[in-house]
């Protein structure tokens, strides 16, 4: 895979993080579930999803009970783009309300594999895992 140099995809591929911020700030599961491919998959802690409509089932349920009230923030630490294919790292996490910065309980670095389909970038795979981990003692 290599790097690219082309801005337009650049800015559309870092776009999806803002957009997916947005979406759960305003606790839309259908915004949210839009980002994905019909067929993107979604793996957080526990959870593994398949497809627009396992994923926008799943994140309406999180808005109305685990996650209702939080915002979620993440910036872009790598970006690779090959053709049509791009591999974006990023760290951020949940924030709970009131908080600028999450709690290192709920800080995350997220991999997202975005897919350009239609002249349009989408997600085919979206996980992400625990920032802190206790290594060895």
């Amino acid at each position: 895979m290599t790097t690219t140099d082309l801005p337009a995809d650049q800015a559309a591929v870092t776009d999806i993080p803002r957009r997916l911020v947005t979406a759960w700030a305003a606790h839309d599961a259908d915004a949210f579930a839009r980002l994905f491919t019909t067929d993107g998959t979604m793996i957080l802690p526990g959870v593994y999803r398949k497809g627009t409509e396992a994923i926008r089932a799943h994140m309406t349920a999180a808005f109305a009970h685990e996650l209702e009230g939080t915002r979620v923030t993440g910036q872009p630490v790598d970006l690779r783009i090959d053709g049509d294919l791009a591999v974006l790292i990023t760290q951020g996490g949940v924030l709970a309300s009131g908080e600028t910065e999450p709690a290192p309980e709920r800080a995350i670095r997220a991999t997202w594999v975005a897919v350009k389909t239609g002249g349009e970038w989408l997600l085919a795979a979206y996980q992400n895992s625990p920032r802190d981990v206790p290594g060895p003692a």
